[in-house]
């Protein structure tokens, strides 16, 4: 039972059910007045990474809407969710934010190694506190972290959070690690680190261009260079035991042309990343 509440704990759990479903028997799909559901509906339960929640929530309204099927969406970081699917939480599909914790699933037997691709790609911005702004020329990126004085700059967590490890190596390769490290404010996942600066927390952060564009209280000030980080991939997966026509549909559906358009719009990099 602590297993299943940490689970409740860790997972931010989209709102068209309640936690409690994601541990127990789905909860039969409500028909709205006059419309009658597919006779092939199913449920189908996503564990992905937080990152990914704004393009994710508007694909699958779209896919609810052709398919009839159903869709719970719980959200965290990277390796929340990989732990929480090795404990036995009753995910269909895991979309993670990094390859090393889906290989991690993958060896351990989790994963279905047949139905795993990658979905798409990102790239990291230095975000600051206050829409509008203007963004800052490449060379003057030291300037960009002048203006932190002794105030925090917010991140994932640098040891196990995807966005938090390549901002680490992004900080690295500029030399400015061991400068900027004494003020980093580590956040559990990079949604909470863009939290900080759209609060006014932290003045500046270093997030996901996809997480960026979903908040207007903050503004891109830098976009660091893709050499300077490792790449940024979303390898998405089926579960053990969960390969069903209905989760194939939904595979087929985030590689289509709109699935793939609303990625796009949401800052995700598809294709060459």
């Amino acid at each position: 039972m602590s297993d299943l509440k940490a689970c409740d704990r860790q997972l931010g759990v989209r709102c068209r059910m309640p936690v409690h479903v994601l541990i127990g028997v789905l909860a039969a799909l409500t028909l709205a007045a006059g419309w009658r559901a597919p006779s092939h509906a199913d449920d189908i339960t996503v564990f992905a990474a937080s990152s990914l929640r704004t393009a994710l929530e508007q694909i699958s309204d779209d896919f609810e809407r052709e398919t009839g099927h159903r869709l719970t969406l719980a959200f965290a970081g990277s390796p929340a969710i990989a732990r929480q699917i090795a404990h036995g939480a009753p995910a269909d599909i895991v979309m993670s934010a990094n390859a090393g914790w889906m290989d991690w699933l993958e060896a351990a037997g989790w994963i279905e190694p047949d139905s795993r691709f990658d979905l798409a790609g990102n790239r990291l911005v230095l975000v600051g506190h206050g829409g509008g702004r203007e963004t800052w020329p490449e060379l003057t990126v030291a300037a960009c972290f002048a203006e932190l004085g002794d105030r925090p700059l917010a991140m994932a967590l640098i040891a196990s959070v995807p966005a938090g490890i390549y901002g680490q190596a992004a900080l690295q390769s500029r030399g400015l690690w061991d400068e900027l490290s004494p003020r980093i404010v580590q956040a559990d996942n990079v949604r909470a680190a863009l939290a900080l600066v759209a609060l006014g927390e932290a003045p500046l952060g270093l997030v996901y261009q996809s997480d960026a564009r979903a908040e207007p209280r903050v503004s891109v000030l830098y976009r660091l260079s893709v050499a300077s980080h490792p790449p940024i991939a979303y390898p998405v997966a089926i579960t053990t035991g969960n390969d069903r026509d209905a989760v194939r549909q939904f595979i087929d559906f985030l590689r289509d042309d709109p699935a793939r358009a609303v990625l796009t719009a949401q800052g995700f990099v598809v294709g060459e990343f």
